[in-house]
């Protein structure tokens, strides 16, 4: 019952009922990527370009989309990645989502959310403080 209410009030939270309806309707499943993200092209658009659309895995967040299916989202290529024998070059790093917000975020030394001390300027500044 939860699921049904999160669907049919919230589109951050997975698909609405309307989307599930036009991908049950017009939707073609192209691939998947890593995260569970499901992907799909239906009719023409407008523009005369296919209708290109994700369903995320739990939680609506345009960054969990890998490069390559961005790539395919956005028309910059019209073969998706599930068609293609891509291998990363061992430079590159996995894709990861962006964590700003979550408790995996990024918090440099000196940050009021990260622990420890600011530490100590150096080199030709001293920051002001009250009384000199």
């Amino acid at each position: 019952m939860k699921a049904l209410l999160l669907q049919i009030f919230t589109w951050w939270n997975g698909q609405t009922m309307g989307t599930r309806f036009f991908t049950w309707r017009h939707g073609k499943k192209v691939g998947e990527d890593e995260f569970g993200n499901i992907y799909y092209e239906g009719p023409m658009a407008s523009w005369g370009k296919p209708k290109r659309w994700v369903v995320y895995k739990g939680y609506a967040e345009a960054s969990s989309i890998p490069p390559g299916w961005h790539g395919w989202m956005h028309y910059r290529t019209d073969v998706p990645p599930s068609q293609e024998n891509y291998k990363p070059r061992e430079w590159q790093k996995p894709h990861q989502p962006n964590l700003t917000g979550s408790p995996q975020a990024y918090f440099p030394k000196g940050s009021m959310a990260s622990t420890g001390e600011r530490p100590r300027v150096t080199g030709d500044y001293d920051a002001w403080t009250p009384g000199n």
